[in-house]
């Protein structure tokens, strides 16, 4: 354990002298106290579409539920940004999704591969080769060589059971976790595909992917292989594949003896590529179905709390947090559209909300920098906080 806290500290080392030379591509958030969010480094042996290898140490963040365990793994694969945004794709953390999975007792493992954040630069294993001359199947080699690497390093973590694992991803970490599952390694019990795919550009060519025969191709061949159940997620405003593609490929998939539910959701914002971000919605009761039926029965999903008489909705001066939250958090709570919910904390922190899975990210908001637990103190319309005695 000593040796490896020196390779963990030696890693850190080199990458923020790497950061520094390259530039940082954003500033990184504040870690999740109440998910006791970690970032670790693990070094990844990859290689490229032209046969080029290279070991380069990526982010590996880490969430996790209080107590010991051992707990139920998610590995979760990030996509890419369009070639103009790349420099800024910095560490992945899929917050919201990774609070829910938590809650449902799960540690989450979100590495950022070779090539995004702080190795953004000089090697990038997923470069497809341009729109008209697309491999798709290098790129998912690469990818989820570096899934696997990161469930071979979950083993040594006393608090992870990676007898029991599942596999998810989005847009190219959805064609990422498809490859996992073809590849089945040990403990892997289901795999989650958020509209995946490789070789969209929503600005250029909105709803017409490079190539996407490519993939049709390289899942029909590979989907015997897939041992476990699989769910497909797609949205109908998807800019990156449209509403047909994802189609094709689930039938590409299935026809070659894959095993895939799909679901395709309606619109969700201006783009429903991003749905596993912005649709929790509609996406969590499908997905809670799902690993029901794989062996995780325990919810996720934050129970609305009734309707209290502890004071009325405007009534400002009785809210049980700070003056400065009273006067500025809790009066736009107030001017906010609905859906929305306000959260408080036992030493008065205050977190708020609106729009898509208000309740669980006004919580988050509330409790992530502390760590201690917050309540639910108004939804929409009501407060819910428990009447005085």
């Amino acid at each position: 354990m000593r040796l490896r806290g020196w390779i963990v500290a030696a890693l850190a080392l080199a990458w923020a002298a790497s950061a520094l030379a390259q530039g940082a591509p954003a500033e990184e958030p504040v870690l999740a106290q109440d998910l006791h969010e970690q970032v670790l480094r693990l070094p990844v042996t990859v290689k490229d579409s032209f046969g080029r290898q290279e070991t380069r140490p990526i982010a590996l963040t880490v969430f996790k539920p209080a107590g010991d365990g051992p707990f139920p793994l998610v590995i979760m694969s990030h996509g890419r940004a369009t070639t103009e945004r790349r420099a800024q794709q910095a560490r992945q953390r899929f917050e919201p999704l990774s609070r829910y999975l938590v809650s449902m007792g799960f540690v989450v493992l979100v590495p950022t591969r070779v090539g995004y954040g702080d190795t953004y630069g000089d090697f990038d294993p997923e470069d497809h080769g341009g729109c008209n001359v697309m491999r798709v199947e290098p790129v998912a080699t690469a990818a989820s060589d570096q899934v696997i690497a990161a469930l071979s390093f979950a083993r040594t973590l006393p608090y992870v059971d990676a007898s029991r694992w599942v596999a998810m991803g989005q847009s190219v970490g959805g064609l990422t976790t498809v490859a996992v599952a073809w590849r089945n390694p040990p403990g892997l019990v289901g795999a989650i595909n958020f509209a995946g795919g490789s070789g969209g550009d929503p600005e250029r060519r909105p709803g017409q992917p490079c190539m996407p025969a490519q993939i049709e191709r390289l899942w029909r061949a590979n989907a015997s292989a897939v041992q476990v159940p699989m769910l497909w997620l797609y949205w109908d405003n998807d800019k990156y594949w449209g509403a047909d593609v994802p189609k094709r490929w689930h039938q590409a998939f299935t026809e070659g003896g894959g095993k895939a539910e799909l679901h395709t959701l309606p619109a969700a914002g201006n783009d429903g590529h991003n749905g596993v971000n912005i649709d929790m919605n509609h996406w969590v009761p499908i997905v809670e179905t799902y690993l029901a039926r794989i062996g995780f029965s325990h919810s996720g999903v934050i129970a609305r709390p009734p309707a209290t008489n502890h004071t009325r909705l405007d009534d400002v001066a009785k809210v049980p947090t700070s003056q400065n939250n009273r006067d500025g958090a809790y009066k736009r709570f107030l001017d906010a559209k609905l859906p929305r919910a306000f959260a408080i904390g036992p030493k008065g922190a205050a977190g708020w909300a609106t729009g898509d899975w208000a309740m669980g990210r006004a919580l988050g908001f509330c409790q992530r920098r502390s760590g201690d637990r917050c309540k639910l103190y108004a939804v929409d319309d009501d407060v819910v906080w428990p009447s005085e005695p």
